[in-house]
């Protein structure tokens, strides 16, 4: 990647830095976390390596803030890829390098994807102490583009715990934080979040809120989460699989098997082109919701399809 690393660090060395991370994040978004660990693992040292250079002090603060989203990507990526104990170290090591930098709308972001994590593996208090945090650092930082993340992130959390008067609560807060951010220029890591991604979180949330405590709020979901789905482009593949099997939950909910075994089915195909556990992982709740309903054909033929997917991954 680099013929020789220079003895003195200037602005070029590092734009051309954040300019291979954000290429990467691209692909992650679009083949999964697992089509670019190997290349952030090479890239790692690089950045570690700029840092013992030579160059001024502003120069420093913005290569350690760079150095920092390095880790924050090199940490969605572990935790996509099934490796939540990588994913944290390299969480932790962003947060310190942020708080170097005094980047405090890094530091918010970082906080939301260690508070995704937790998320995804069921542990919504510990989620929502790290989106707290994150609270703090976006209201510091200035930015509601990253409070409306974590708002609606917040909102999924209180879901988990079926606690449905919080989640609705942040749950409308998102939409008005997101609003106030149009025109704003967005940082990388947080340019994912667009109106998009905005539905597809209402979806979720009232998905988790039907599967979880009432499931009148599947009417909610999937309006929602088909907004997304129509929405996301070639760009974000693996998100639009990830909404997709929510909107097969849904279905089943509904009654609707048929329906529900189109969207699945549509929803394994699209992830089989795709490196990240996570659309392996989120298959889980739909077979908890198909088992309920064996008694159907469509129903037996999901399972075994998600059985044999899982397997294959």
């Amino acid at each position: 990647m680099i013929d020789r690393l220079p003895l003195r660090v200037g602005q070029a060395d590092i734009d051309r830095l954040e300019g291979v991370i954000a290429a990467l994040r691209a692909r992650d978004y679009r083949e999964g976390g697992g089509s670019c660990r190997e290349l952030l693992r090479v890239l790692e040292p690089y950045g570690a390596a700029l840092r013992r250079g030579m160059m001024s002090d502003t120069v420093a603060r913005r290569l350690a803030g760079v150095v920092a989203d390095l880790h924050n990507l090199k940490g969605w990526t572990e935790f996509d890829s099934g490796r939540p104990v990588r994913a944290e170290q390299h969480f932790r090591r962003a947060l310190e390098l942020a708080a170097e930098a005094g980047n405090d709308d890094l530091t918010a972001n970082i906080r939301y994807r260690l508070g995704r994590m937790y998320l995804h593996h069921r542990s919504p208090a510990e989620a929502l102490e790290h989106f707290g945090l994150g609270q703090l650092a976006a209201l510091r930082a200035g930015s509601p583009l990253s409070q409306a993340i974590l708002s609606a992130n917040e909102a999924w959390a209180y879901a988990l715990l079926g606690d449905v008067r919080q989640a609705l609560f942040k749950l409308s807060l998102a939409p008005e934080q997101f609003a106030s951010s149009v025109g704003d220029e967005v940082p990388s890591w947080s340019a994912f979040f667009t109106a998009t991604d905005m539905a597809a979180m209402i979806g979720t949330v009232r998905t988790e809120l039907a599967r979880l405590v009432d499931v009148r709020h599947s009417r909610d979901a999937i309006p929602a989460l088909t907004e997304a789905i129509e929405g996301y482009g070639p760009d974000m593949v693996r998100s639009r699989s990830l909404t997709m099997i929510w909107l097969a939950v849904d279905h089943v909910l509904e009654g609707d098997l048929d329906r529900a075994a189109e969207v699945g089915l549509s929803a394994m195909e699209i992830a089989d082109g795709i490196r990240s556990a996570r659309t392996r992982d989120r298959l889980r709740p739909l077979s908890e919701c198909v088992r309920k309903r064996v008694g159907d054909i469509n129903a037996r033929d999901l399972l075994d399809r998600i059985a044999t997917f899982r397997a294959s991954a």
